[in-house]
C-alpha cells in the first residue's frame, strides 16, 4: 500500500458530520490534534458538476491532513467532483456509501448503494481513474433485511478490485425503512467483531473501525488489530478528551496543545479574521462548546457563548469572558 499522509492519519479521523464538520470545526479540532485525519462534510457531486457550488470545497491549509467526502452514484459525475476536489488540494476523496438520510435515499446515494455493490465499483473506478488522488470509502455493515456476514465481503471485495485500498466500516446495520438518521446513529446494534473479521480476510485493506467509540481508550484496543479508529459525536461534544491524547497515544508524537486554555488563545486570531472579513462569531464558537466538557466552569463557559455569540457585535472579547467565567469557577 502506497504511503501518503492521509492514510497515515486514518489511524484517528474525525468523521464527516453534516452541519458539524464545516471548515471552523477542522480549524478547531486541528489545534487539539495536529495528526488526526479530519473531514468534511458530505459535498454532492451534483451540487459541484450540475450546481457550480465550488465554494462548498473551500479549506485552509492548516487542517491539513483533510479528506472530502463525495455523495452521489453517477460515475461520470462522480469522477469529475474528483476532480474538482483534487484540483482543490484535498488529501484524500471519500464517497459516501452510509449515510441513511431520506434526502439522500431519493438522490440514489449513501447507505441505499450497500444494495448496489457493483454500482458502488464503477463509481469508485471512475473517480480514481480521473485524478491522482486516493479514493476511499465509507460504508455501513449493510442496510434493512441484509445479511452483512453475505453482504459486507461481497461489498469490499468488488470496492477492493476496483481500486479502493482504505475503507471505514460504520459497524451497524442502516435501516433505511423505519427509523429517523438519528435512530440509525443509535438503534441497529454495533457489530465490531464483524469489521475485525472483515480485516482478517482482507489484510491488504486499510480497515477504520466507526461506531459507538466514545473514549480514546476505548478505541485503542481495536488498534490492535484494525488499522484506525473514526471518532463522530463523542470528538465532536468532547474533543478535548477524544483528541488531546491522540497524537501521543495514537500516533507517538508530542501533543498539540497543553492545555484547552492554550486552545481557545490559539483560535482567537482566527475568531477575529473570520469576524473582521463578516462572518458571525457564533459560526465558529458554536463548535467549540463542547471544550470544557466535565470540568468545573463548563456551564458558565456554554453559557456565555451560547448566549452572547449570536449579537452583533460579538468578537473575541466575548470569547475571553467566557474563558475568565472558566477560571473563576476552577479557582473556587
Amino acid at each position: 500500500m502506497p504511503y501518503n499522509a492521509a492514510t497515515a492519519a486514518a489511524r484517528l479521523s474525525i468523521a464527516p458530520m453534516m452541519d458539524w464538520t464545516d471548515r471552523h470545526c477542522r480549524y478547531f479540532h486541528r489545534l487539539i490534534s495536529g495528526r488526526a485525519l479530519l473531514y468534511t462534510e458530505m459535498v454532492t457531486a451534483p451540487a459541484l458538476v450540475r450546481g457550480g457550488a465550488v465554494h462548498l470545497l473551500e479549506f485552509s491549509q492548516p487542517e491539513h491532513p483533510v479528506a472530502v467526502q463525495l455523495g452521489g452514484s453517477d460515475p461520470a459525475e462522480l469522477a469529475e467532483a474528483a476532480r474538482l476536489c483534487a484540483e482543490r488540494g484535498y488529501d484524500e476523496i471519500n464517497l459516501n456509501v452510509g449515510c441513511p438520510s431520506d434526502r439522500v435515499q431519493s438522490g440514489c446515494f449513501g447507505a441505499v448503494l450497500m444494495e448496489r455493490p457493483a454500482l458502488v465499483a464503477d463509481c469508485v473506478a471512475a473517480m480514481i481513474k480521473a485524478q491522482p488522488v486516493e479514493v476511499t470509502v465509507k460504508c455501513r455493515i449493510g442496510v434493512d433485511d441484509q445479511d452483512p456476514e453475505a453482504v459486507l465481503p461481497d461489498f469490499l471485495s468488488r470496492i477492493r478490485d476496483a481500486g479502493v485500498s482504505r475503507v471505514a466500516i460504520h459497524a451497524r446495520k442502516a435501516w433505511l425503512q423505519g427509523l429517523s438518521p438519528k435512530e440509525n446513529r443509535d438503534v441497529p446494534p454495533l457489530d465490531y467483531d464483524l469489521v475485525h473479521r472483515m480485516k482478517a480476510e482482507f489484510p491488504d485493506l486499510h480497515i477504520s473501525l466507526n461506531g459507538g467509540l466514545e473514549t480514546l481508550e476505548a478505541g485503542l484496543q481495536h488498534l490492535q488489530t484494525l488499522d484506525g479508529l473514526m471518532y463522530g459525536r463523542a470528538a465532536y461534544h468532547q474533543p478535548w478528551d477524544v483528541l488531546s491524547d491522540a497524537d501521543e497515544k495514537v500516533f507517538g508524537a508530542s501533543p498539540s496543545a497543553t492545555t484547552r486554555a492554550d486552545v481557545v488563545h490559539a483560535m482567537l486570531p482566527y475568531i477575529e479574521a473570520h469576524v473582521d472579513a463578516g462572518g458571525k462569531l457564533a459560526q465558529v464558537t458554536r463548535h467549540m462548546l463542547g471544550l470544557f466538557a466535565g470540568q468545573p466552569g463548563a456551564r458558565g463557559w456554554r453559557r456565555t457563548l451560547s448566549e452572547g455569540a449570536h449579537k452583533p457585535e460579538a468578537g473575541t472579547a466575548l470569547v475571553l469572558q467566557a474563558l475568565d467565567a472558566v477560571h473563576v469557577a476552577q479557582a473556587a
